[in-house]
């Protein structure tokens, strides 16, 4: 029986974790061991890992990362990867360079500062896999390619790499020693390449795996919005990240307001900047009208109540999140940058607008005056096929 070991940073809830549970509930347990090592050891969708998967961490933490209680137990997990397998002086030299690299530009991410001392710090698996996944860029990529021992060994790429803030130095030419590298996109795939162009014939796209007969299914569940708001309700999924561009879908919703519509809008998901988020809200007196729910277990029915889903990112791979609401049949808008426009046909199936205040709010109000127009995107995008079967034999080829 092949072994295959997938390597991911987290199992919190996000876009890229989603699709790697179905990534792996699709493998064939008859014919695949199949296995999972997580770089943080914690996450809150251990609970959904498939039984025939063997968790390879010896301790795990579900915690979700976005909690105080998840932050507090990463600490200790940073704490132990410092000190596991040794190497200080390395380990110190790659936070000290890694600082200095964020510094010249500027932006300073904690997580990328410390990805290679994580990867360094992590428990070793003392055997051989005929395949390696690195299934996220950072620790998972340096840890496969520096720490594990397999026959072939395979990268994803999730995002927009050089918006992401990797380089090669921080990188230290780990995709060297990948046979093939999978980009979620067409847009990642040219991303990356322009950080790595020697890697052109081994960069291929892996489009991201959704079950959508299981997200049709768990739509049906109860849940689903509880405030009895009889307004036009606006949705967006994601964690409460930069990227995300919350600051500027609050000022959007400022402008929704002030013309005078009904609205409210609702975001599921958690992250790093909650706090700022909500100063915002509060400073723009819109406490009512743009309302942070936190992550849910479940986010398919809020879809399905929704009038509109707006993705309006800075920047993305392939949003999940954008193909769960096309399954479920929402008017999509969303902003027309890396990754988004791959997954929209403007006007067709969603609507792409500038990433400002005002180009976003006029598409949510000529979109909350039109129902026909809604109607129609809510159709075209119910049709779309999303299963994409292609990229399991890619990957499998390899073993």
């Amino acid at each position: 029986m092949k072994k295959i070991l997938f390597v991911v940073n987290t199992l919190g809830r996000a876009g890229a974790e989603t699709a790697l549970l179905e990534l792996l509930r699709r493998l064939d347990s008859s014919e695949y061991e199949v296995s999972l090592y997580v770089i943080l050891a914690q996450g809150e969708m251990i609970g959904e890992l498939p039984s025939h998967v063997k968790l390879k961490n010896r301790r795990f933490n579900s915690q979700s990362v976005m909690t105080g209680k998840g932050k507090r137990a990463i600490a200790v997990t940073i704490c132990s990867s410092f000190f596991r397998n040794g190497g200080y002086p390395g380990k110190i030299h790659s936070i000290v360079s890694n600082f200095a690299d964020m510094e010249r530009t500027g932006k300073i991410q904690t997580e990328k500062l410390l990805w290679r001392m994580l990867s360094d710090g992590a428990e070793r698996l003392n055997e051989v896999f005929d395949l390696a996944v690195a299934y996220l860029e950072g620790a998972s990529a340096y840890y496969v390619a520096d720490h594990v021992k397999a026959r072939h060994k395979v990268g994803f790429i999730h995002i927009d790499y050089r918006s992401a803030g990797y380089t090669r130095r921080m990188d230290r030419d780990c995709f060297r020693s990948f046979d093939r590298i999978f980009g979620v996109s067409d847009e990642v795939r040219e991303h990356f390449l322009l950080v790595y162009p020697e890697y052109a014939t081994k960069t291929k796209v892996f489009y991201n795996m959704i079950d959508q007969e299981r997200i049709r299914r768990r739509a049906q569940e109860r849940g689903g919005f509880a405030d009895g708001y009889r307004g036009a309700r606006i949705l967006t999924v994601g964690r409460l990240t930069y990227q995300k561009a919350y600051d500027i879908a609050i000022e959007a919703m400022k402008l929704v307001k002030d013309a005078g519509f009904d609205a409210r809008w609702y975001v599921l998901g958690e992250g790093d900047q909650r706090r700022q988020l909500m100063k915002k809200i509060a400073s723009l007196s819109l406490q009512e009208e743009f309302v942070l729910l936190g992550a849910v277990t479940n986010p398919y029915p809020y879809y399905m109540q929704a009038d509109l889903y707006v993705h309006a990112t800075r920047y993305e791979g392939k949003s999940i999140a954008i193909q769960e609401a096309q399954t479920l049949g929402c008017a999509v808008i969303a902003s027309d940058r890396n990754g988004n426009r791959e997954q929209i046909t403007d006007g067709q199936d969603g609507i792409l607008c500038e990433l400002t205040p005002r180009a976003i709010a006029k598409s949510i109000m000529e979109l909350l005056q039109d129902k026909e127009k809604r109607k129609a995107l809510r159709r075209a995008a119910a049709k779309k096929d999303m299963t994409q079967p292609q990229g399991l034999r890619m990957l499998l080829e390899l073993v």
